[in-house]
């Protein structure tokens, strides 16, 4: 497993579309995904142990923004073939046990990655309600670890910010996470 950082937040770069099919059979664009106040596009796959330790935390956290007219959409990029724990009868298992309460979508090709210069799971990238990006930073301090209950929610406190005021904090400290299991040239 190798662990990467993103790079943090490009103020303004506006959110490239994509059409991608959900788990629920439905198709997810750009356009038919963003809230009220803003859009959280967020990288993520079944294996990841990053992604693992914040899930319960994650779903709690997304289903409180949409009070925030943030909505979120979950982005599965890695290669199944080669990660079957990732394939998209993975995913539909996963999105139901977990009791997302947002869209998750396979990103077959991993064109949505490459456009989004995603790098790892998870990878979060919150946009204002004119899908420019204003975060790109960590879900929070506690990484893989266990969380504090003192532990500051960045993503949420973030996106929270932005559903507000359109606009992100100025000081971001980026995500961690498994690299993208990109597929074979």
């Amino acid at each position: 497993m190798v662990s990467l950082n993103p790079p943090v937040c490009n103020f303004g770069w506006h959110a490239p579309d994509f059409n991608l099919l959900g788990v629920d059979g439905k198709r997810y664009t750009l356009a038919n995904s963003v809230g009220e106040n803003g859009l959280l596009v967020m990288f993520i796959c079944n294996h990841c142990p990053y992604v693992k330790t914040i899930k319960s935390r994650l779903v709690a956290d997304c289903f409180e923004l949409q009070q925030y007219g943030i909505n979120t959409i979950a982005i599965q990029s890695n290669d199944a073939k080669n990660y079957p724990e990732d394939s998209f009868e993975r995913m539909q298992e996963e999105a139901k046990a977990s009791n997302f309460s947002f869209p998750y979508v396979w990103d077959e090709t991993q064109a949505v990655a490459k456009a989004y210069g995603a790098v790892c799971t998870p990878d979060f990238f919150g946009f204002n309600k004119n899908l420019e990006l204003q975060y790109r930073g960590r879900f929070d301090a506690a990484g893989r670890g266990e969380a504090p209950a003192d532990n500051p929610r960045d993503l949420f406190n973030a996106m929270k910010l932005i559903a507000q005021t359109g606009q992100g904090p100025q000081q971001q400290i980026s995500s961690i996470g498994c690299s993208i299991k990109w597929l074979p040239e």
